[in-house]
């Protein structure tokens, strides 16, 4: 009796085992399973870390934005409420704040659907490659680069060995040297007529000036110079009006030529042109 018993227990242990080996992948299977959580783990904590660290540059970033905006906003206020004496001593004593300020120019004109030194160049295209230009306020010196003319580009700083640095109301050029006179948005400070009394004085009889400014400063409606009255003073210094271009919905264009002969010495009543400030976004 004992002995059978004993037979039988020792046949259920053989079949116990037997089960046991007959179905290893239960134990692999579940082995697996928790290697394969421990890997999807990973890579989400890798994302969150990403995500995190992030966060602080793009905030960062955006500090500098406003930084930028606001020193560009302060200069451009100077620029466009001093004389240009004034102007080029402030960039002579720091003329870290001539790229501050052209920094944030150029991220102003981005946002406009057309640039008006484009619509210079292919004025310019259109005619003789042989007019000698003189850019009064030329920036970067863009108009120089897309044009085959000899071009005199002027500005208060100089960051390019072909930028004469000078007040633009009194430039080492030549008297009437200059076939084309351009003012592409460059009639900021409080004394611009020096500044078209000076291309007066440079360009040849005959010679065009090209003037391009912000819409909004020949607006009376909104504070702005009357555009008759202010080409009537330039036509007293000594120019005819060949054309204007109101087409744009950001800039308008003037087109003059010098009269053959002109009295320079005339009174002027020039219109006061209102600043263009830019509001803080």
């Amino acid at each position: 009796m004992n002995q059978e018993v004993g037979g039988r227990s020792r046949k259920r242990k053989r079949r116990t085992n037997r089960r046991k080996i007959e179905n290893p992948s239960v134990k692999q299977s579940a082995t697996t399973t928790a290697a394969n959580s421990t890997v999807n783990k990973e890579p989400l904590s890798t994302s969150t870390t990403s995500k995190s660290s992030t966060k602080p540059s793009s905030f960062l970033e955006k500090m500098k934005a406003k930084l930028s905006g606001g020193h560009f906003r302060m200069i451009n206020e100077k620029l466009y409420t001093c004389s240009g004496d004034e102007a080029l001593n402030y960039f002579k004593e720091d003329p870290s704040l001539f790229n501050m300020y052209h920094t944030g120019y150029q991220e102003q004109m981005s946002r406009w659907p057309e640039q008006p030194v484009n619509i210079i160049m292919k004025w310019l295209k259109d005619r003789s490659s042989s007019l000698v230009v003189a850019d009064f306020g030329c920036g970067d010196a863009r108009l120089a680069k897309g044009v085959k003319n000899k071009v005199f580009s002027i500005d208060l700083v100089s960051k390019d060995p072909s930028v004469i640095a000078c007040d633009m109301s009194n430039t080492p050029l030549e008297s009437s040297s200059i076939d084309v006179a351009v003012f592409c948005l460059s009639l900021m400070g409080t004394n611009f007529p020096n500044y078209l009394q000076e291309a007066n004085r440079v360009l040849k009889p005959s010679g065009w000036l090209l003037i391009a400014e912000v819409k909004s400063r020949f607006d009376p409606n909104t504070g702005g110079a009357d555009p008759d009255r202010f080409c009537q003073a330039v036509c007293e210094l000594g120019f005819t009006s060949a054309s204007k271009d109101f087409s744009n919905k950001m800039f308008i264009l003037l087109y003059f030529k010098k009269k053959p002969k002109n009295n320079p010495n005339k009174e002027i009543e020039w219109p006061e042109l209102k600043p263009c400030l830019y509001k803080r976004r």
